[in-house]
């Protein structure tokens, strides 16, 4: 009787189970082959993203070229016009163009990232996927944003590089591009979900990181040269793993910056230790945080 009950039992698990779901064995684990797996909800998501930041608008996408114009405008009246600061000779326009729109990639991934649990906690308790699907939808959809700007800015130098005399031209940076978004999307990647697996119990980080985003803005060379440091904080720039891809940005697009290739390994290795931490950080309160969030 028993035999036939157990007989009965793993018949019906052969038929009516597809997918056993199982705790990761190990904090490292990606399990990369299931995230592929779901690939087509990552562009779901993504889709999701897009289609919900722009509906209702008149405008639709075209705000994408209107936020990182006005700001710009902003920021060469304020910083150009009534702070003097100098731009290594290049127009205020493209220089506060190309920072805006770098910045604006990285900002987004991070802050995009930094809310994964909070902010996906109604769909994370009622069916399964693997959560890391998440914050890499938001990486995409940060990309998708960037790359849509980007015409803006390739517009852009190409108008005063025709009809204008700005010394301005696409230096090799310009083909490291894909590395440069790589590297700076992995690092924010790695930050998002530290701060994304801390908020499941601290709380006021959610408040904090806006605040702290624009702080960091402030401290990464995104408004004023790297050339125009004082010599007396200059250490300050070095270790600031933000430093060296702002000047490649500029660097890419306009011809000038001071960066090497050096300074941008830095920042890259210093991205997967720091990726690597925020995986073993998710990995451990993805299986708790539904009791905590």
């Amino acid at each position: 009787m028993a035999q036939n009950l157990t007989q009965n039992n793993t018949d019906l698990t052969d038929d009516y189970w597809t997918e056993e779901i199982v705790p990761k064995g190990s904090l490292f684990d990606l399990k990369l082959k299931e995230v592929w797996k779901y690939r087509d909800l990552i562009f779901l998501f993504v889709k999701r993203d897009f289609v919900a930041q722009y509906k209702q608008t008149v405008l639709g996408p075209t705000w994408h070229f209107i936020v990182p114009f006005v700001t710009t405008i902003l920021y060469v009246i304020v910083f150009g016009n009534i702070m003097n600061v100098t731009t290594d000779g290049i127009h205020p326009f493209l220089f506060y163009l190309t920072s805006t729109l770098s910045w604006s990639f990285f900002s987004k991934c991070l802050q995009g990232t930094a809310v994964t649990f909070s902010a996906n906690q109604a769909i994370f308790g009622k069916v399964y996927f693997p959560r890391l699907v998440t914050p890499i939808s938001t990486i995409i959809s940060a990309l998708l944003n960037f790359t849509i700007s980007l015409v803006l800015l390739i517009g852009s130098v190409a108008y005063f590089y025709l009809f204008t005399d700005e010394k301005i031209f696409l230096s090799n940076w310009f083909f490291a591009l894909p590395l440069l978004l790589f590297i700076s999307g992995l690092l924010a990647l790695g930050l998002g979900i530290i701060i994304s697996s801390l908020t499941t119990k601290y709380k006021d980080l959610t408040v904090f990181i806006g605040f702290g985003v624009q702080l960091l803005m402030f401290f990464s060379a995104v408004l004023y040269p790297l050339s125009q440091i004082p010599a007396e904080y200059a250490w300050a720039a070095k270790y600031n793993p933000l430093v060296p891809l702002m000047e490649a940005f500029r660097m890419a697009f306009l011809g000038v910056g001071s960066v090497n290739f050096i300074d941008v390994v830095y920042t890259g290795i210093l991205s997967v230790v720091v990726f690597i931490i925020g995986i073993v950080l998710f990995n451990r309160t993805e299986r708790t945080f539904m009791d905590t969030v």
